[in-house]
């Protein structure tokens, strides 16, 4: 993906749907052929050379078809070898595709594994949003790879609907921490090196598998309690700024039982944050992690709408996950209405005064934009979070509050770490509207490009 590619996808009517599974703002990516349910991942990295080596076991099954090739994504590694359930692969790697034809054709529904050994120097996949992925820090490594970084660092079936398990081993020098998404299973050293082991037993895409490796101070923010269903929540940042994270993530686990109130159950058995010593343009959600730069922190809760909207994710795009990336809105628009639930809750501006700005905003703004397929170009673009959130403060007021806290409740209940489209929302929505119907609102909203007025 280049930037000479911004402008070549043109969204398509609700009515047109593309070839199952495949995503139409990246094409090339995943293989819908067949699906991964389980990820291990055992690696070495040494961060003063920046290198990586490992492998990867994928257990895997096929699809309605039988399988004669697969493809995997990974971006510029050597490759040792490839093996499907232990023998030896024809393979080929050329531009990020790691395509693999078994010598019989894997019968349709087999399940089957492939094991990839590879090494290199790791760096971010290139796209029109600068690099994704694995990104190298002036003292250790991060990975934020929305929405196609994944790549960068292991072989994937890199597509947002094929979520799988993970077990995750990295191999650092001692003097580092590493943190991946999931619970910490083992952390065992041997002579300067340091092995860390991770599992993810939720369903998750391969985007939101995070790494984050430095010189961390680990934080104990809330403790488990089986008792009331409390996962415990934990900060890794470096230790001199421990005062100014204090106050400025002071609230986050008040955050917590809010959200689980209006949105249900975390839906993860864990929850930490990491302050990565380097400055980022923006933090970055990954299941059961998010990462933020040295420049979230300033001792006044600056960022702290943006502490929320990280953690509304776990709900919204991490839990309930997209088919494809047509129906960004759904993870941004409950994540960005999630902050201005979040200010109301705790004195600051209401939601209602929130949604007057940004429609403001927006009215002053090009409306070139529909919401529900926003293209590839447009789909992080900064009217995409603000629309979003008025979608859901209109839909709250077209339901009125009761109705409207059931669905939102009841959406991320029903769909508990599964695959979601727009479709699937606004027929759930439409099931909580006094007349059955919100299609007019839909329309208006989600796929009419100009801006509707703001219901009082």
């Amino acid at each position: 993906m280049d930037a000479s590619s911004q402008g070549a996808y043109e969204p398509v009517s609700p009515k047109q749907v593309p070839a199952p599974g495949v995503d139409p703002y990246f094409p090339t990516h995943g293989d819908a052929r067949y699906r991964v349910h389980r990820y291990e991942l055992a690696l070495d990295y040494r961060p003063g050379p920046n290198r990586l080596a490992g492998s990867a076991r994928l257990s895997a099954v096929a699809g309605g078809e039988p399988l004669r090739e697969f493809a995997l994504d990974l971006a510029e590694f050597r490759i040792g070898r490839v093996l499907v359930d232990g023998k030896a692969q024809h393979y080929t790697h050329r531009a990020g595709k790691l395509r693999v034809r078994p010598a019989k054709p894997l019968p349709a529904g087999a399940a089957f594994t492939v094991e990839v050994h590879y090494s290199g120097n790791p760096k971010p996949v290139r796209s029109q949003w600068g690099g994704l992925g694995w990104e190298e820090l002036t003292d250790g490594a991060l990975v934020a790879s929305q929405p196609v970084g994944a790549p960068s660092w292991y072989p994937c079936n890199d597509r947002p609907a094929d979520k799988a398990t993970y077990l995750v081993s990295i191999t650092t020098p001692s003097p580092y921490t590493v943190i991946v998404g999931g619970r910490l299973l083992t952390r065992t050293t041997h002579s300067s090196s340091t092995t860390w082991v991770y599992e993810q037993a939720a369903p998750t895409s391969s985007y939101l598998v995070t790494v984050s490796i430095g010189h961390y101070q680990s934080v104990l923010l809330t403790e488990a309690d089986p008792a009331t269903r409390r996962v415990p929540q934990t900060a890794h940042l470096p230790a001199r700024l421990l005062p100014d994270f204090t106050h400025d993530f002071g609230r986050q686990a008040r955050m917590m039982p809010f959200f689980e109130e209006l949105f249900g159950p975390y839906p993860f058995g864990e929850y930490a944050v990491v302050i990565a010593d380097e400055e980022l343009d923006v933090p970055v959600e990954a299941q059961g992690v998010a990462t933020f730069g040295t420049n979230h922190l300033d001792g006044a809760r600056t960022s702290e709408r943006l502490v929320a909207h990280e953690l509304a994710h776990q709900w919204f795009g991490n839990s309930v996950s997209i088919a494809d990336w047509r129906h960004i809105w759904l993870n941004e628009g409950f994540a960005k209405y999630a902050e201005w639930l979040w200010s109301e809750h705790v004195g600051g501006r209401t939601a209602a005064e929130h949604a007057a700005v940004a429609h403001a905003l927006l009215a002053g703004l090009p409306q070139d934009m529909r919401l529900a397929d926003p293209g590839k170009k447009l789909m992080f673009d900064d009217r995409l979070y603000e629309r979003g959130g008025l979608t859901m403060h209109a839909l709250r007021l077209a339901l009125g509050d009761p109705a409207f806290f059931r669905m939102i409740k009841d959406w991320a209940a029903i769909h508990r770490h599964g695959v979601v489209a727009t479709a699937e929302f606004t027929a759930h929505a439409g099931q909580y509207a006094a007349d059955g119907s919100l299609d007019g609102f839909f329309d208006a909203w989600l796929w009419e490009t100009a801006l509707p007025a703001l219901p009082h």
